[in-house]
C-alpha cells in the first residue's frame, strides 16, 4: 500500500511540474500586468501543427480550401525551428483609448520556451470579428515565427481583449498603432526584468491585411519620435489597404463588398475615433441598423459569422442612396475619414518587405499599385507581387515567406 501511495504522490507531483511555469513568467511588472502563462507547441507529436493556431478564416466563394489544407500546407513548408514549445503570456498595459487618454488594454506575448531571444516582433493582426479571435484569447497564426527565436508582441486592439466593451476603431491609423506601440513599450522592459532580454534591441515589424495598414502606420509612428528605443530591422507587410479612398472608390464602382462587415465597421469606427457626425442611419439600411451592433460590437461573431448575418455582398442591400452618394453630406465626410488615415504619406527608413497577390479580391490589389507608385524612389523597398490566389490563401504565402526570411 505505501509503494502504491509513493507511486501515486510521485506522478501527481509529476504532473504538476508539467503544468508549471518558470515563477519568473508569472511577475507583476510595473508597465506589463501578466493574467496568464501557457505553454503551447507548434508541433504536436504525431508531427501535425498544432490545431490550436487560430487561421485566417476564408470568406471568397470562388475559394473552397478546408482548413486542415491549411494546416497540412503549413507543416510541409515550415522546415526546421529553433524551439517547438512556445510560452503564451496573456496580459495587460496602460494605452491609450481614441482621445488620447489612459485606457487599460491587453496582448500577448509569445516566447521560445528555450535558447535566446533574437529580436522582439510587433505583429498587428489581421481583422477580426469575435474576442475569442483576439490574441490574448487565442494561438496566432503569426505565432509560428516565435519558434525560430524571437519575442513576438501581439497587441489586442482598443475593442478587444480587456477593453471588449469598447468599439473597436477599425482602421484608424493613430489610435491603433499606438495600441501596438504602447505594449512594445511595456513589454520591453518586463522582458529584460525576467532575464529574456533580446540579444538585438532593433525590432522586426509585421501584419497581414488591416494588420498591413497597421504595421505601416505602426512604422511612421516610431520614425516620428521612438526609433532611439525601438530602432527598426525590418517590417513585413502583405496585402494591406494602404489607400483608403481608391479602395472605397473601387467598392462603390463594383457595388460590392468581399468583406461586408467591414463597412460598419469602418464607419462605426471613424465615429467613434474622429467624427461623430458620421451617423449609421445616414449609411446603412434597416436590416443593418437593426443588428449591426449584436453582430458587431459583441464580439460574439467571427468575420465569416458576420457577414453570413448580413447575407449579401450587394452594395445596394447593404448602403441607403444617400450612403452610396460620393456627392453627398455623408459620404464627403466618410472620404475625409479615409483619405486622413491612408498609409502613402511617409518615408520608410528602414528596409519594407511589401507582399500583394494579383486575384486578391477582399483587399484589391490596386492598394499594393499605389504603394507601389508611392514608394517608386525608395530602394529600401522591396515587392513581391504575383498570381498567389485570393485574400486567405494568400495570406499562408506571406506567413511563411516571412518565417523563412527571419
Amino acid at each position: 500500500m505505501k509503494q502504491v501511495f509513493r507511486i501515486c504522490f510521485l506522478l501527481g507531483l509529476l504532473a504538476l511540474t508539467g503544468c508549471r511555469h518558470p515563477e519568473v513568467e508569472y511577475v507583476d511588472f510595473d508597465t506589463f500586468h501578466v493574467l496568464s502563462v501557457q505553454s503551447a507547441p507548434v508541433f504536436m507529436a504525431d508531427g501535425s501543427l498544432n490545431p490550436e493556431i487560430r487561421m485566417m478564416e476564408e470568406d471568397e466563394p470562388e475559394t473552397k480550401v478546408a482548413a486542415t489544407n491549411h494546416y497540412s500546407i503549413i507543416r510541409s513548408l515550415l522546415g526546421e525551428i529553433n524551439c517547438n514549445n512556445l510560452i503564451h503570456i496573456s496580459g495587460t498595459y496602460s494605452g491609450h483609448d481614441v482621445d488620447g487618454s489612459p485606457l487599460t488594454l491587453s496582448g500577448k506575448l509569445l516566447l521560445p520556451k528555450d535558447g535566446p531571444v533574437k529580436n522582439i516582433m510587433i505583429v498587428s493582426h489581421f481583422t477580426v470579428g469575435s474576442n475569442a479571435e483576439a490574441p490574448s484569447e487565442s494561438f496566432p497564426m503569426e505565432g509560428i515565427w516565435a519558434a525560430k527565436g524571437y519575442a513576438m508582441v501581439f497587441p489586442d486592439y482598443i475593442g478587444f481583449g480587456v477593453s471588449s466593451g469598447h468599439i473597436h476603431p477599425y482602421m484608424h491609423a493613430e489610435s491603433t498603432a499606438r495600441s501596438a506601440l504602447d505594449m512594445a513599450l511595456a513589454v520591453k522592459p518586463y522582458l529584460k526584468h525576467i532575464g529574456r532580454e533580446p540579444e538585438n534591441e532593433a525590432v522586426i515589424l509585421a501584419g497581414f491585411s488591416q494588420g498591413a495598414a497597421n504595421t505601416l502606420a505602426l512604422m511612421e509612428m516610431i520614425q516620428d519620435g521612438y526609433e532611439s528605443v525601438l530602432p527598426i530591422k525590418k517590417v513585413y507587410a502583405g496585402s494591406g489597404p494602404y489607400d483608403l479612398v481608391t479602395t472605397c472608390d473601387l467598392v462603390l464602382e463594383r457595388e460590392r463588398s468581399n468583406l461586408p462587415c467591414a463597412i460598419p465597421m469602418l464607419v462605426q469606427g471613424f465615429a467613434a475615433a474622429e467624427n461623430p457626425d458620421l451617423k449609421m442611419s445616414d449609411f446603412f439600411q434597416p436590416s443593418i441598423l437593426a443588428h449591426y451592433d449584436e453582430w458587431i460590437n459583441s464580439k460574439l461573431y467571427t468575420v465569416r459569422e458576420i457577414n453570413a448575418m448580413i447575407g449579401t455582398h450587394d452594395l445596394k442591400e447593404i448602403m441607403t442612396e444617400k450612403g452610396r452618394d460620393k456627392n453627398g453630406q455623408p459620404m464627403s465626410m466618410l472620404y475625409q475619414s479615409l483619405q486622413r488615415n491612408s498609409l502613402l504619406r511617409f518615408t520608410p527608413r528602414a528596409p519594407l518587405y511589401l507582399f500583394h497577390s494579383h486575384q486578391d479580391q477582399m483587399v484589391p490589389f490596386v492598394n499594393a499599385l499605389k504603394a507601389q507608385e508611392y514608394f517608386k524612389d525608395n530602394t529600401l523597398v522591396q515587392y513581391d507581387f504575383g498570381d498567389y490566389s485570393l485574400h486567405g490563401i494568400s495570406a499562408i504565402r506571406f506567413f511563411l515567406t516571412v518565417f523563412q526570411d527571419l
